[in-house]
């Protein structure tokens, strides 16, 4: 049985305080996804299924300023990111996404037992890119039935 997986990263809820704390002055700011695509899953596969995935932050302005990013992810579907769920129909299949290579601290928004990503902007003129890997995995033996699974996590960057 193979089923395809891919989760779509929906960028939104982008927030830029300014004033005083401003990190970037005069800033137009973008931020892009490589997908997290698990391809497909094997359900009599004995070892996870992982996967890596990427953010990608590019602001281009008068001055950057150093300082930090946070970079949070909402929970998708099922509501609690320490639980996340691919979707087909009432079909679901377990999988989460995690803020280290040994996919052992959950990505979140910091609170509830996840934690969120803050990433270092050095001093510079003109622009800054930053980019963050996002680290995916589905547990292995869930039988789920053939076909597409979904998931949509917004990403939020605040600086």
């Amino acid at each position: 049985m193979s089923t395809s997986i891919r989760i779509a990263a929906l960028l939104a809820g982008l927030a830029f305080p300014l004033p005083a704390a401003a990190l970037c002055a005069l800033c137009t700011c973008t931020v892009s996804t490589t997908n997290v695509a698990f391809g497909a899953y094997d359900p009599t596969a004995p070892t996870a299924d992982d996967v890596t995935g990427n953010i990608s932050i590019s602001c281009t302005g008068l001055l950057a300023l150093s300082g930090t990013i946070d970079v949070t992810l909402s929970p998708g579907v099922s509501g609690t990111a320490l639980a996340r769920q691919l979707r087909k129909g009432s079909s679901q299949l377990n999988y989460n996404l995690y803020t280290d290579i040994a996919r052992t601290i959950v990505w979140g928004d910091g609170t509830g037992g996840t934690s969120k990503v803050t990433s270092t902007v050095p001093l510079g003129l003109l622009s800054f890119t930053n980019s963050v890997p996002v680290y995916g995995r589905i547990p292995a033996r869930q039988w789920v039935a053939a076909g597409a699974y979904t998931d949509s996590v917004v990403i939020t960057i605040t600086y």
